[in-house]
């Protein structure tokens, strides 16, 4: 997921996609505890896009106390 598609979404679909992307990351997770996951980068992948929404969630945030 790309920052300009997190910018096009509104703040509850940005905290519905937070929330998905966290407990795919918890799946992935336990998956890959129990037997080694094929592509491994499917869990930096995830991180990332965990990172991405918060940010741009914190920068709305920002905005509207700025204005």
């Amino acid at each position: 997921m790309k920052i300009s598609e997190i910018k096009e979404l509104t703040e509850k679909e940005i905290v519905e996609r937070l929330q998905i992307e966290k407990e795919n990351l918890v799946r992935l997770r336990l998956n890959h505890a129990v037997s080694p996951l094929d592509n491994t980068n499917k869990l930096r992948e995830s991180k990332r896009n965990i990172a991405r929404l918060q940010t741009i969630l914190r920068e709305r945030e920002l905005n509207e106390k700025q204005n």
